[in-house]
């Protein structure tokens, strides 16, 4: 009888133990699968908007030679080399050669899971509208914006101020940063290889572009899957920092506080990403515990399209 009870409490330990190491593992063979199933799709021209924004960056240096080096760089994001699907790869690195610098294991975990999501070429397509759209806008409406409204249209529907050139990848990580000067206040930086859309559009201030930006499928739709965990941060701790600036100055509101108008034919899955909600960094092994716990407590008291852009 003894024996047999030990059994039973061993067997009862196993079923409770914490599987969260082992779904990191299988999180990260899959991720790792998923990614360089993405690169061989971009390698072999099977993503879609990969195909329109390298067709829109030579047309547009035909037109616009002087705008090459700019355009043979945005049209790096059809590929490997591009700074989103690098990303991909050095959050995936880091998640397994240094996984404590992301933090405890349910960060960890939700990290694999973010990546697995991000791998989505569906997703990865539909994040590929915002270069192709700040082409569309540099060819003064010859070319139509893809998955989103037009220009005009969305400046009127969200209040907005047009920040000239490549206002679709203001705080984006992958193509620049905001830097903080001498006063404390903050400002967009493009990076070297994007450094032509400073002679082409004035300097953006952070609070201004804050609460008068418009529409970016990036800050609108897909921050949360093509944002690192440091990013991320970095971006909170300004967005703090400003509203602790401002707060006797009429005050600061968050650039991620509202959504902004003007997606338009998003894949159903970006749709669903969309309306996702962050859960605060928690993985799915988390929310599954809480929703678990959450059923148990209410138990204790009841029974049971293309548009074209100007």
């Amino acid at each position: 009888m003894r024996l047999f009870l030990i059994c039973c409490l061993s067997l009862l330990l196993v079923a409770c133990g914490d599987d969260r190491p082992e779904r990191l593992q299988a999180n990260l063979k899959t991720a790792d699968y998923l990614i360089e199933n993405l690169g061989q799709k971009l390698d072999s021209n099977r993503i879609r908007n990969a195909i329109v924004l390298k067709q829109y960056a030579q047309l547009l240096a035909e037109t616009k030679p002087e705008l090459t080096p700019l355009l043979v760089e945005l049209s790096k994001d059809a590929t490997r080399n591009g700074p989103m699907y690098r990303s991909l790869t050095e959050r995936l690195s880091t998640l397994k050669t240094q996984p404590d610098v992301l933090g405890d294991i349910e960060a960890q975990l939700f990290e694999s899971e973010t990546l697995i999501e991000a791998a989505d070429s569906t997703l990865f397509s539909d994040a590929l509208s915002d270069p192709i759209n700040v082409i569309a806008d540099m060819s003064d409406g010859k070319y139509a914006r893809v998955n989103a409204i037009s220009q005009e249209q969305s400046l009127q529907a969200n209040a907005a101020e047009s920040h000239g050139a490549g206002s679709q990848l203001i705080g984006n990580p992958g193509y620049g940063q905001w830097q903080t000067n001498s006063s404390g206040f903050s400002f967009w930086q493009w990076y070297g290889a994007y450094a032509m859309f400073s002679a082409i559009s004035r300097p953006i201030g952070y609070n201004n572009w804050s609460s008068r930006r418009d529409y970016s499928y990036y800050n609108d739709v897909g921050r949360n899957r093509y944002t690192s965990p440091q990013q991320k941060k970095s971006q909170d701790n300004l967005a703090a920092r400003t509203k602790k600036q401002f707060a006797n100055k009429g005050g600061f509101k968050s650039p991620y506080a509202k959504a902004k108008t003007g997606a338009s034919s998003m894949s159903t899955a970006s749709k669903q990403a969309q309306r996702a909600p962050s859960f605060a960094g928690k993985s799915s092994y988390s929310k599954q515990k809480s929703s678990s716990s959450s059923f148990r407590n209410s138990t204790s008291t009841t029974s049971r399209g293309i548009s074209r852009g100007k």
